[in-house]
């Protein structure tokens, strides 16, 4: 193996030695050729007129504006999958078709020039602020929104018209129609375009091909997942330089350096349209990796091996079990987004998605450092469960990667979702003490009420105060994990964390939503720093830490938390929230 990849790269090297033609040297008028694939995995070549140079066309980039003509293109027009075909004049290299007019009659693209794709840079982009969710309700696929919305916009407006980047076309494969329809949107946002895929690799990793096999023109897709279910995003070979590969002449989703296998593709038909034709076409053989995703380009290098995330997924319900395996791409934003929809995607497969359902989720997520951080929790109700379900298997790593400590890199993810065909929550109604003054020292009883279905039930928790405790109104509140949690790490996710221990201690801390949590506290001052409950600091410590609650790692309250105490319902749902007082007297 090792000899058969070393003769495809001296092989590949050959391609190093051609020329690329700067944008200052092409006319209108200037004929020339591209190669791409129209069939199968054979490059082919058609007809390129050169109609101008739009110059400054985007921030320090130009546009070569051409016509293309021969195989299907007078009945196809430019279609999605072509973004990359180089494109040659006098047999150098000019740059790869990467634009087309919406709604364009003709054959008619934007060649983004080869010199911009070789020195392409970075685009700044904003990561959402998924640690958020950790504490609150709706995020997910909105969360995804909002950071697509942030990504910088493409193409270029003249009136009416619009010369925009080929959308990307993303094969999915294993996934339900329902899932393409649930995330479609958010996929769309960014200028990829899903496709309801063929797997080439047989519901497992595909194998390692020859990149010998690679050429100028050749189909590939990068692979955002792979094994029982995988997303390949299609494009096309501009130009091979030893074993590095550029392509597609476009951002794919403008990550920066990142680590996602690319595939040799065979394309297996090409579907016109009246508003956007493309290619349907399959990953066969892994050939390397992606390691830049550029604004003018995707960079790639043959032969590597990239580093993904293993995902295990399991879906317990109906008197059956399914399990599915993936890998996926390691990213703050991709990442959460891409496990959200392959776990949306197994329980859309066997549970309902709208009536009365249930489903259970106990979670482990393995780091490198060898923790593993576990969660048990329900959701329940009778509208898109398995979208909350999924959501909430996906939070917690991203929030993870999202703090970028090197010692903090997930190792592997699991996730075991058990459903049932029913409702299984029940709402905190009310929280009762027996006496409405109590003594420090002394035992005070506190009655919670629940109600379930129509039907009520109470637990009895009992509560000491310290002795020596000071005068003053007690507040005890029972509330769901969500808001607990919220309580709790309002002012750790307002900073961001500064070691992997304090990552790790708050995800080891949310609390699981078949609890009830009492919250025992007095409405005083309350100091937290990285997550850490000050409690009761001396006068003068109180006021440094008052002074620094701008400082950013420093937080200030005014609920401080005296007690903590939990109530255990078993396979039930909790929401809701209630609060009672007492007075502790001399």
């Amino acid at each position: 193996m090792l000899s058969l990849w070393i003769t495809g790269l001296l092989a590949v090297a050959a391609y190093a030695q051609t020329a690329y033609l700067p944008v200052r040297d092409i006319r209108a008028g200037m004929k020339g050729y591209g190669l791409t694939v129209f069939q199968g995995e054979k490059v082919e070549r058609f007809e390129v007129e050169i109609l101008g140079v739009l110059e400054n066309a985007g921030p320090r980039q130009n546009v070569i504006l051409a016509r293309l003509s021969g195989g299907p293109l007078a009945h196809t027009g430019v279609m999605q999958g072509m973004s990359g075909s180089p494109v040659y004049i006098d047999g150098k290299l000019i740059g790869a078709v990467a634009l087309a007019f919406t709604l364009s009659k003709d054959p008619i693209a934007g060649i983004r020039p080869f010199e911009e794709m070789l020195k392409a840079e970075a685009v700044p982009r904003r990561v959402a602020g998924v640690g958020a969710c950790l504490v609150r309700a709706g995020c997910g696929v909105r969360e995804a929104h909002a950071w697509l919305e942030a990504q910088p916009a493409s193409g270029f407006a003249w009136g009416e018209s619009r010369m925009t980047e080929i959308a990307t076309p993303v094969s999915f494969s294993g996934f339900t129609s329902g899932t393409l329809e649930a995330f479609g949107a958010v996929m769309k946002t960014i200028g990829l375009e899903p496709r309801q895929g063929v797997s080439g690799g047989g519901g497992s990793r595909l194998p390692a091909g020859d990149p010998s096999s690679l050429r100028p023109g050749s189909m590939i897709s990068a692979m955002l997942v792979t094994g029982d279910m995988s997303v390949g995003a299609d494009g096309t070979v501009t130009h091979i330089d030893g074993k590095t590969v550029y392509a597609f002449g476009h951002r794919f989703v403008s990550i920066g350096e990142l680590e996602m296998p690319f595939a040799s593709s065979e394309v297996l038909t090409l579907l016109p349209n009246l508003s956007t034709s493309f290619k349907i076409s399959t990953a066969r053989k892994m050939l390397g990796t992606i390691t830049h995703d550029y604004s003018t380009a995707v960079r790639g290098e043959l032969g590597r091996t990239a580093s993904l995330l293993p995902v295990s997924i399991t879906v317990r319900g109906g008197g059956r079990l399914s399990r599915y395996d993936m890998e996926i791409v390691r990213d703050a934003a991709l990442t959460p987004f891409l496990m959200q929809m392959t776990a949306y995607a197994a329980l859309d497969a066997t549970e309902r998605t709208i009536g009365a359902v249930s489903i259970g989720l106990k979670q482990a997520i393995e780091f490198a450092g060898g923790r593993t951080v576990r969660s048990s929790n329900i959701y329940s109700g009778e509208f898109n469960m398995p979208m909350l379900a999924a959501q909430s298997g996906a939070v917690p790593v991203g929030y993870a990667m999202q703090t970028g400590f090197a010692d903090l890199a997930v190792k592997r993810v699991t996730l075991e979702f058990e459903a049932a065909p029913r409702r299984r929550q029940t709402q905190i109604e009310d929280i009762m003490v027996a006496r409405k003054s109590v003594r420090a020292g002394e035992t005070i009883p506190l009655i919670v009420t629940f109600a379930t279905e129509g039907r009520r039930f109470t637990r009895t928790v009992p509560y000491s105060v310290p002795k020596g405790f000071a005068p003053g109104t007690l507040h005890f509140t029972a509330s769901d994990a969500l808001i607990a949690n919220f309580n709790e790490f309002r002012l750790s996710i307002m900073s961001p964390p500064r070691s992997a221990a304090s990552v790790l201690k708050l995800l080891e801390s949310l609390r699981d939503n078949t609890k009830a949590y009492i919250r025992v506290w007095r409405a005083e001052p309350s100091y937290q720093s990285q997550g850490e409950d000050l409690p009761s600091p001396p006068p003068s410590a109180a006021m440094v830490l008052g002074r620094s609650q701008g400082a950013g790692s420093i937080g200030v309250g005014y609920s401080s938390k005296i007690a903590e105490l939990s109530v255990d319902l078993g396979d039930l749902m909790v929401s809701g929230t209630h609060t009672v007082s007492v007075e502790v007297k001399e």
